[in-house]
């Protein structure tokens, strides 16, 4: 068997067998396989497609590539995934709630990418929380909280590590197939016995359409199921952004509003639209309603919150951060109002434009290198539909420099439209698959 061969096959639209897959993933993460042959098989792939069981096989293929989690724990693990949008804080608000309603949650995620946000990004905002830890320390916390958030380490489907950074030089980020094989390795690494994929479309979203993220979620779905895990996808709007605030800091205290029952609205509604599902599917609860109705009473009757704050503490956070949470994040020098020139209704926010004016703010990463500053951000974000009169705060800017809250005010007027009709507000779900 060779490199060689299995690229050949690809190239001629024949989808090669799970040992090749499985020896191309091996040769990925021991540097058998060369960067050449790595491009010309991502090339090859996204040039044709791999169908269910091809996803499948070379998904299982990556994630056999390195370390798999075993758990000697007394209910069922879950997870979530998120495909990436702005404001978008739900995972710090959802492992602490599932774990309450009796799921286990070794959730790893992932740092900003683009203009979206990364949820270890959001949790290193608060000092002293530590998201890389061994697998010994993983299984730990989950024993004494039921929850974590962390990051992969190097022995998590190292082949998805090596391809990935290749797909990035050579314009084949957008097969699904890849990006399939890419997100399921991963998340099928933590033996997982119930899978929640929250699909997100619109402005914010990397899909924008619904015909492409249906397409994506599918994939995803079928793919996972056919590699033996219960899985769900639901697609949900991002239209505009999910919390009022960007920016790592500030949505770290959305998140805390939520958990203290003092903010209402869509960060509970998906909360407990996705939770439901998930609770369901692992079978912890009779339906989905009824798992909803649960996250939702453990968000409103502080169990979900104090479960955070023993998991940040497992995790090396302070010890009181849920009693005094505002006491411990990070403040910008500069906060400004960008206020309306003129009245009407918010029309369209485009969700891209501000996630990236927070990357400009030095909340994210233009290049791989950069320091982020948790405090900068954009926060009182006005909703779609909102009316609005002259000189009234569209949002506000919380920046480190003059001329970067001069840069965001710009970004900002460009992102949001107003309009003297009031717009056809989308639902925050659209629908589920599987």
């Amino acid at each position: 068997m060779d490199a060689r061969s299995i690229i050949a096959r690809l190239r001629q639209r024949q989808v090669p067998a799970s040992n090749e897959f499985r020896w191309f993933a091996r040769g990925l993460a021991d540097g058998t396989v060369s960067d050449a042959q790595a491009g010309a098989f991502a090339m090859a792939v996204c040039m044709g497609s791999l169908g269910t069981e091809g996803r499948a096989a070379l998904t299982l293929a990556m994630r056999d590539s390195g370390d798999v989690l075993t758990w000697d724990l007394d209910g069922p693990v879950i997870d979530k995934h998120s495909t990436g949008g702005v404001g978008d804080c739900v995972s710090l608000i959802l492992a602490p709630a599932l774990a309450v309603c009796g799921g286990y949650v070794p959730m790893i995620s992932g740092r900003g990418l683009g203009h979206t946000g990364g949820t270890l990004d959001k949790l290193e905002a608060i000092p002293g929380v530590d998201t890389q830890v061994s697998e010994t320390g993983l299984n730990d916390i989950m024993a004494r909280t039921g929850c974590a958030i962390v990051g992969a380490s190097a022995r998590i489907a190292p082949a998805d590590r090596r391809l990935y950074a290749i797909r990035d030089v050579t314009a084949t980020v957008e097969s699904l197939d890849l990006i399939t094989a890419s997100i399921l390795s991963k998340k099928l690494a933590i033996s997982p016995d119930a899978l929640v994929l929250d699909v997100k479309v619109g402005s914010g979203a990397f899909m924008k359409s619904m015909d492409d993220a249906r397409a994506l979620a599918r994939a995803l779905t079928e793919t996972a199921v056919a590699a033996g895990c219960r899985t769900t996808a639901v697609i949900s709007d991002m239209n505009q952004p999910l919390a009022p605030a960007l920016g790592n800091a500030l949505e770290v205290a959305e998140v805390m509003k939520t958990l203290t029952g003092t903010a209402q609205g869509p960060l509970v509604r998906i909360s407990a639209a996705l939770g439901g599902v998930l609770l369901a599917g692992a079978g912890l609860v009779d339906d989905v309603q009824d798992g909803a109705d649960k996250i939702v009473a453990a968000l409103r009757d502080g169990r979900a919150a104090e479960r955070f704050g023993q998991m940040l503490a497992a995790q090396g956070g302070p010890l009181r951060f849920v009693e005094d949470w505002e006491r411990f994040l990070p403040e910008p020098n500069i906060i400004r109002e960008v206020q309306a020139h003129g009245g009407g209704y918010i029309a369209a926010i485009d969700g891209e434009a501000l996630g990236l004016a927070v990357v400009r703010l030095g909340g994210g990463r233009q290049v791989e290198s950069d320091t982020i500053d948790p405090a900068v951000g954009i926060s009182g974000i006005l909703r779609l539909g909102d009316r609005v009169e002259r000189g009234v705060a569209l949002a506000v800017i919380h920046a480190g420099r003059e001329d970067a809250a001069r840069v965001a005010e710009a970004d900002i007027r460009r992102a949001i439209t107003i309009s003297d009709e009031p717009p056809d507000i989308p639902d925050l779900i659209h629908e589920r698959i599987g």
